[in-house]
């Protein structure tokens, strides 16, 4: 069977490398057609080949106009290009098309438009609430993008019964869970770039936007800081919103020696550095279907502490700690237990662990989605 699979922006590496690999392990001809790699990216192909088939001209120029408005707009401009009038052939020639991201609602409905009935269209809904309320002009028209596709696949009931309420035919919906992820391990370079703590870390990483939360995080810390606990705090990722005037209420208070910062595109070994040398991870969401981070975290046996949304809503009360969403003082409880007793965060720790070594395999995975490769490809003949 050959499959183009498709995330234009890599939006989901460590995702899409793992599920291409277990496709091509079930025999499956994959293709996976995104943007050129960058040197922070840990894509490795292995059964499967890499198609750098969106993006070329924008990342060509990516180090030369830095991230800014001027380098959104021109890759905007090339991916509307590509989607109304680029080639078809990687795409269409595929007896699937499996999306796993959407970058763009108004530009990928163009494209979807040229492909409908040309090949069998599948799409991964991660999160039932494209871009979780911050899209704009990029998720917008979202949900009528999903008329488009022969078969969704998300990861759990609460994106199953988010897309049935949206009025989406059940039958078109094929639930496979997410398997838990590994980040490329750290190396002793990255260990050594990362701090060493100097008392009990928390750690936030990841992606920075604002549904995550880090503003409940620093408004439960600063509460615990004022109150003489001594602990510091992570936070490692790329800000995708302003964090600036968060930071600064924390130096404003004082604590800028308890704040650890790493912030913009870190490799996964460098994610993985901060992993190693955390206490706990923190997760506090606002709004959330599946976590990627999560999952990718839990092979560590650290603490976790999450909020009460999406997946982590289902998780055993020893598995994390969990607080309802937006509440920084019941976030700043849970820290608190965790800081007063390091025997807790051992257990916490070991159960998280435990947790993922308990759940489905990328074999799984795969299995099931050529499952419903073959149920979309059969219906169509």
């Amino acid at each position: 069977m050959k499959v183009a699979m498709v995330d234009p922006s890599l939006f989901t590496g460590r995702y899409d490398d793992s599920l291409c690999a277990a496709l091509g392990d079930e025999g499956a001809d994959v293709r996976l057609l995104a943007r050129p790699m960058r040197p922070t990216d840990a894509v490795a192909p292995c059964g499967y080949h890499y198609s750098p088939h969106f993006f070329r001209r924008s990342e060509a120029l990516r180090a030369r106009l830095g991230e800014g408005r001027a380098f959104r707009l021109l890759k905007a401009a090339e991916y509307v290009a590509a989607c109304a009038l680029g080639g078809l052939k990687e795409l269409a020639s595929a007896q699937v098309a499996h999306f796993q991201w959407l970058p763009l609602a108004p530009a990928d409905r163009l494209l979807l438009r040229r492909l409908k009935g040309r090949t069998a269209l599948v799409h991964t809904v991660h999160n039932a609430d494209a871009y979780h309320a911050d899209a704009g002009v990029q998720g917008s028209g979202y949900r009528a993008l999903l008329d488009f596709f022969d078969a969704l696949i998300v990861h759990g009931d609460t994106t199953r019964r988010a897309l049935e309420a949206q009025s989406i035919d059940p039958r078109r919906i094929h639930v496979t869970p997410h398997p838990p992820m590994q980040l490329a391990p750290a190396t002793p370079a990255d260990i050594a770039a990362v701090p060493q703590p100097t008392a009990p870390r928390f750690l936030f990483f990841g992606t920075i936007r604002p549904y995550k939360g880090i503003d409940v995080l620093i408004e439960a810390c600063l509460s615990l800081w004022q109150a003489g606990r001594q602990f510091e705090l992570a936070i490692a990722g790329k800000p995708f919103m302003d964090i600036t005037p968060v930071l600064e209420r924390v130096r404003t208070a004082g604590f800028a020696d308890r704040l650890v910062t790493d912030l913009g595109f870190l490799t996964e070994p460098r994610l993985d550095a901060h992993m190693v040398k955390a206490d706990a991870i923190i997760f506090p969401y606002r709004q959330i279907d599946s976590s990627g981070a999560f999952l990718s975290a839990l092979h560590h046996g650290k603490a976790m502490v999450t909020s009460d949304v999406g997946m982590f809503a289902a998780l055993r009360d020893d598995v994390a700690i969990r607080t309802p969403a937006g509440n920084a003082e019941f976030l700043a409880q849970a820290l608190l237990r965790l800081l007063e007793s390091p025997a807790i965060r051992q257990t916490a720790g070991a159960a998280a662990r435990a947790y993922g070594d308990s759940m489905g395999s990328w074999k799984d995975m795969g299995l099931a989605t050529m499952g419903v490769y073959r149920s979309v490809l059969a219906a169509r003949a």
